[in-house]
């Protein structure tokens, strides 16, 4: 699987019209133009983005796997809440996935990883310079799911993915006022030098400390974390 950017994810493979029903929803749920709790019908989406049902209900099914919808039904579709309880459990469970990951990822890394990772830290940079928010979120998601592919878990990526997606919904919905995203993208900076190092503790402490101090939700969700 490529990590390279958003632009060359899996959604490829997606038929261009539900791609882009899926791409347009996904960014207004990140963004809370669609807020919680918002009802989505086929019918009208359909006629919004003047295509099928079916290409909508595959956009909507692909935003169900994320996260971000809940399709309950007779009830429809409605976009999913963004809870800090939830939020949360799920940078806890982010933690443990990555930091278990990285353990075994650097015990023995492809050739490729901090050429990788250094590629999409430069397009990271690149998206924080000119102030596209969530083209950096989807770079960043990437650049954690690069690192963790060489874990070889290939079946808890897609929970790694899920805890990712909520994590930058969270983030930017707490947002009240225009985050530093240069500053945001420069903190991925020491996790490369750590895996570029070859030292498993010391890769394994940067990943952890960065999880970590991505949002203050108060010492009792990290308790060992220093900012």
């Amino acid at each position: 699987m490529k990590y390279f950017s958003a632009k060359s994810h899996s959604r490829d493979a997606k038929p261009a019209k539900s791609a882009a029903a899926f791409n347009a929803l996904k960014r207004d749920i990140m963004l809370g133009v669609l807020p919680a709790g918002a009802s989505l019908t086929e019918l009208d989406l359909a006629a919004h983005f003047s295509c099928s049902q079916g290409t909508v209900r595959e956009a909507l099914l692909q935003l169900q796997e994320e996260g971000l919808v809940r399709r309950q039904g007779h009830r429809g579709t409605q976009v999913s809440e963004c809870t800090e309880a939830e939020a949360v459990e799920m940078f806890r469970v982010r933690q443990q996935i990555e930091c278990s990951g990285i353990l075994r990822a650097l015990q023995m890394p492809s050739r490729t990883l901090v050429a990788d990772l250094k590629a999409l830290f430069a397009e990271m940079l690149q998206a924080a310079t000119v102030g596209d928010e969530l083209e950096l979120a989807s770079l960043d998601r990437d650049f954690h799911r690069r690192i963790f592919q060489d874990a070889q878990l290939p079946a808890l990526d897609p929970i790694l993915h899920r805890c990712l997606v909520h994590n930058h919904r969270f983030k930017i919905s707490r947002s009240t006022s225009p985050r530093d995203l240069v500053a945001t993208a420069q903190r991925h900076g020491s996790i490369i030098e750590a895996v570029e190092s070859g030292c498993v503790e010391r890769a394994s402490e940067a990943l952890r400390h960065h999880i970590a101090t991505i949002v203050d939700l108060g010492p009792d969700v990290f308790p060992d974390a220093s900012q």
